[in-house]
């Protein structure tokens, strides 16, 4: 009989969290039929020992469960993984868990943690370039290209626990920025003739130079609070190969206009930067981006 949901499941050499991990899948409260696939990709330790302990426990409560895998030397990744494991369930709907993960219902955000699997096929598979490639992410942009919104929960329903071995610390922040760039450019600018760049600090002004130089001529100034960034009137690229260097105003982002993009800490977006934003009174969606 085909399940309502399968809950994915990848793993490699997860041992010291996996109890705590399929504890929460055997806790859920969803009401319908639910499956655990999981996909254990190439696990020297004891990972297989524990998913074999938990599968008589959660078939017992009805929770089917499909083992997959290899034994390789060198594991494949987590999108392939994933896919693998997708592979092989038969739910409708999709719930993506970690073994780092404890999942407390569904899931928080569509569609890097939960989606339909008609969705999935119409918009996956996950990139299994492996070791530092961001697959979520990139799953993430080619749902956004396809057509596809964005949902969230304000309750938490998900945890998310940091360690030395974890996946995500194998991808680079540079790599991250380097995709957001590219997507910005690709999605948001073509639509505009100039935009402004809220903040001429640090982030700004890497913003800038991270772009095409067809995406730089577009940027006619930055705006910001500081006093002593916009007393020196604009900032100049010199590492361009543009001759003359390139020199764009700063603004008190009073005087500056939309179209923007914001490029700041997402930790720095507290009332007064919302202030500033309603002052100005911008129409989201159409006049400004965050990019943080």
């Amino acid at each position: 009989m085909r399940a309502q949901v399968s809950v994915i499941l990848p793993v490699h050499n997860a041992e010291p969290w996996l109890d705590e991990c399929l504890r929460s899948v055997l806790q859920q409260d969803f009401e319908g039929s639910l499956e655990l696939s999981v996909f254990n990709d190439a696990s020297k330790d004891k990972s297989m020992a524990i998913i074999e302990k938990w599968k008589v426990k959660l078939e017992g409560s009805g929770i089917l469960v499909v083992i997959g895998g290899h034994d390789s030397p060198s594991p494949r990744g987590v999108g392939y993984s994933k896919n693998q494991a997708i592979a092989q369930s038969s739910g409708s709907y999709l719930c993506f868990l970690d073994s780092v993960f404890t999942s407390n219902g569904p899931t928080v955000i569509m569609p890097t943690w939960f989606c339909s699997r008609a969705w999935f096929s119409h918009v996956g598979p996950f990139d299994e370039g492996g070791q530092g490639v961001p697959e979520d992410l990139l799953l993430f942009y080619n749902h956004l290209r396809q057509g596809g919104d964005v949902r969230r929960l304000d309750q938490s329903l998900l945890l998310y626990r940091y360690h030395p071995g974890a996946a995500t610390h194998c991808v680079l922040e540079t790599t991250i920025w380097t995709h957001r760039v590219r997507f910005l450019e690709e999605r948001a600018l073509p639509h505009w003739a100039t935009f402004t760049i809220w903040n001429a600090g640090k982030q700004g002004r890497r913003l800038y130079r991270s772009l095409t130089a067809e995406s730089r001529h577009k940027v006619v100034a930055f705006c910001d609070v500081d006093e002593n960034k916009i007393k020196k009137g604009f900032y100049c690229y010199e590492d361009s190969q543009e001759r003359p260097k390139p020199r764009v105003p700063i603004l008190h982002f009073r005087a500056a206009r939309p179209p923007f993009v914001i490029c700041v800490k997402l930790d720095l977006t507290g009332g007064a930067f919302e202030d500033n934003l309603r002052s100005l009174h911008l129409q989201e969606g159409r006049d400004f981006l965050h990019f943080s």
